[in-house]
């Protein structure tokens, strides 16, 4: 699993080298091909290509006029490109979607399980500030066993 968070930095060619927490998981488990994209443009998600292809597989099973999926599909698709981790551990983030993340140069790199999210240090940690865990969170994630 891909859990924790490592500091980065995003070259001047728009190349994010994996940190090594990741790296070697990622090659092992799933290969060195990403679909790179976001859900807002605020943060770069790099999927693993296996699991991106088992997500668009679950989507392709859903209902094509579905608001949600619709929304979905849009945002992946407009930022989304794929992408190939070269030897020294890089993948690429098109011009496009670093500029509206504003990731360029120092990041962070947080593990979700299955895939990464690359943020700017201040958006991420104004967003980690402003939205802190409520008790209605943690109720919440105690239904749920956590």
């Amino acid at each position: 699993m891909l859990r924790g968070n490592s500091p980065a930095k995003v070259d001047d060619k728009g190349r994010i080298k994996i940190p090594t927490l990741f790296r070697r998981y990622i090659e092992e488990t799933y290969g060195r091909e990403f679909f790179v994209t976001s859900l807002s443009g605020e943060f770069v998600r790099l999927y693993p290509m296996p699991v991106w292809t088992e997500l668009e597989k679950k989507i392709a099973t859903m209902s094509s006029v579905s608001a949600p999926i619709v929304r979905f599909r849009n945002f992946v698709n407009y930022y989304g490109q794929t992408a190939i981790m070269d030897e020294q551990g890089r993948v690429l983030i098109h011009p496009m979607l670093r500029d509206k993340s504003s990731t360029d140069g120092e990041v962070f790199v947080i593990g979700n399980l299955t895939y990464l999210d690359i943020w700017n240090r201040e958006t991420l940690d104004a967003k980690l500030h402003g939205g802190p865990l409520t008790d209605d969170d943690m109720e919440s994630l105690g239904r749920h066993g956590i």
